[in-house]
């Protein structure tokens, strides 16, 4: 069986050994320990592909506890279609997340627009009063 350590994991998917510590203080990852005092992490490859759902999720922006759902449902008994659907509302709910930022943002920017026009039709006023 595969094992890591935290470097490899670490050089891998380019992440610093101290963010791998993070996530395991979160619950997300469960290295085995060794070494004098259990001072060595090992990796096994399920914690490897645990790793890899977690930045997944942290790449698609979801919250901690959303990742670490979706790890618990990783080592849940194979029941893909309830995997799925889970995995479906987690996306359809950051989904509606995104898009209502997205249209805040788009508020946002019109808002400059409209103050920057504003700003230039004064200052065009301003120098033709000169």
């Amino acid at each position: 069986m595969a094992t890591y350590t935290i470097t490899e994991l670490a050089k891998e998917f380019d992440i610093t050994p101290r963010a791998i510590r993070f996530y395991e203080d979160q619950g997300l990852l469960s290295p085995k320990r060794e070494g004098p005092s259990g001072r060595n992490r090992v990796y096994s490859a399920r914690e490897r592909t645990h790793l890899k759902l977690t930045l997944r999720g942290k790449r698609l922006g979801l919250s901690l506890s959303e990742i670490k759902h979706l790890v618990t449902m990783y080592d849940s008994p194979k029941d893909t279609e309830v995997q799925l659907q889970s995995f479906l509302e987690v996306l359809a709910k950051h989904r509606a997340s995104l898009e209502q930022q997205r249209e805040d943002i788009e508020i946002m920017l019109a808002e400059i627009k409209s103050h920057e026009d504003e700003s230039r039709r004064l200052l065009e006023i301003a120098k033709k009063a000169k």
